[in-house]
C-alpha cells in the first residue's frame, strides 16, 4: 500500500507530502491521521526546525474525497468521517496551528474545502502560479466549517473572508496574493525549492524558541488589547534575555557566523 504521507528531513527542514495523487490528494481520515502523525514526529525531533507541506501530483488537496466519503457513509473503511479501521483518538483539526515549529505551505495546485482549511493553519503559504483556491462550502449547502470563520478573516480581513465564504468562488493564486491569502506566488517548477529555501534560511538563522514564542504571541494578541499585549511582551522579553539563545544570537552576530541555537524551550511559550 502506498504511503499516504511522505516525510523527508534535510538540513533542519522537514518536507511533508500528501501522497494520494491518484485521488488528487482528496482528504480522508487515514490521510489526516498520517499527516498529523508526521507533524507529531517533527514536533518531537529536535533536528527539525521548520516544516514544508505540499501535495504530490497536480493538486494540493481539493477537499474531501467524495468517493471515500460515500464509502464511509455506507460503512466501508477509509471515509473522511469514519475511523477507516483505526480506533485511536483523532487529533482536533486545529492541531497543526498548535505546532511550535514554523509550518510553510507549498500549495502546488487545487486547494479547496477542508484542504483550504488545512492551508489556513499554516504560518505562511507559498503558491504555484495559477493554483486554484475555493472554500466551496456554500455551494455544497454547508456552512463555514472547521473553524475557518475564525482563521480566514484573520488572514484576509472580514470583507474578503465573507466574499470567499458566501460566494464560494474560485480564486487563482495571483488574486489570493492580493488578498493576503498567500504570501508568495512562484512558477510551479520553482515552488517546492522556494518554500524549502525559505524554511532552510529560518531553520539555520532563527531561534526555534523565538519562533515558537512569536507564533503564540500573534495568536494570543488577537484576544488582547494593546496594553495587555505590550505587558506580556515585556515579560517574555525579560525572560528571553536570560536564556542561552540570546547570548548565542548576539555572539554569532558579533563573530559573523551562523548561530547554533538549541531546541525549543517550552518554558518560554506563553
Amino acid at each position: 500500500m502506498t504511503e499516504l504521507v511522505l516525510l523527508d528531513i534535510d538540513r533542519g527542514v522537514a518536507t511533508i507530502t500528501f501522497n494520494r495523487p491518484e485521488a488528487n490528494n482528496g482528504w480522508t481520515t487515514p490521510l489526516e491521521q498520517a499527516y498529523y502523525d508526521a507533524l507529531e514526529a517533527c514536533e518531537a525531533d529536535p533536528s527539525v526546525k521548520a516544516i514544508v507541506v505540499t501535495g504530490a501530483g497536480r493538486s494540493f488537496c481539493p477537499g474531501a474525497d467524495m468517493k471515500a466519503l460515500a464509502a464511509g457513509a455506507s460503512g466501508a473503511a477509509g471515509g473522511i468521517g469514519g475511523s477507516g479501521g483505526v480506533t485511536r483518538t483523532r487529533q482536533p483539526l486545529v492541531y497543526p496551528a498548535r505546532h511550535t515549529k514554523p509550518l510553510i505551505g507549498a500549495i502546488n495546485g487545487a486547494c479547496a474545502g477542508v484542504g483550504l482549511v488545512q492551508a489556513l493553519m499554516f504560518d505562511l503559504r507559498f503558491a504555484a502560479a495559477g493554483a486554484k483556491f475555493t472554500v466551496a462550502f456554500a455551494r455544497r449547502g454547508l456552512i463555514a466549517e472547521y473553524g475557518c470563520a475564525w482563521t480566514l478573516p484573520r488572514i484576509v480581513g472580514q470583507a474578503n473572508a465573507l466574499d470567499l465564504l458566501m460566494s464560494s468562488r474560485v480564486v487563482l493564486a495571483e488574486e489570493a496574493l492580493t488578498m493576503g491569502l498567500v504570501n508568495r506566488v512562484v512558477p510551479a517548477d520553482e515552488l517546492l525549492a522556494t518554500a524549502q529555501a525559505y524554511a532552510r534560511d529560518i531553520a539555520q538563522n532563527c531561534s526555534p524558541t523565538s519562533m515558537a514564542v512569536m507564533k503564540r504571541q500573534v495568536a494570543r494578541a488577537w484576544e488582547m488589547d494593546l496594553p495587555e499585549a505590550i505587558e506580556e511582551a515585556f515579560g517574555l522579553m525579560n525572560r528571553s534575555l536570560k536564556k542561552p539563545d540570546f547570548v548565542e544570537g548576539v555572539t554569532s552576530f558579533i563573530e559573523k557566523r551562523e548561530p547554533s541555537f538549541g531546541p525549543v524551550q517550552t518554558d518560554l511559550i506563553p
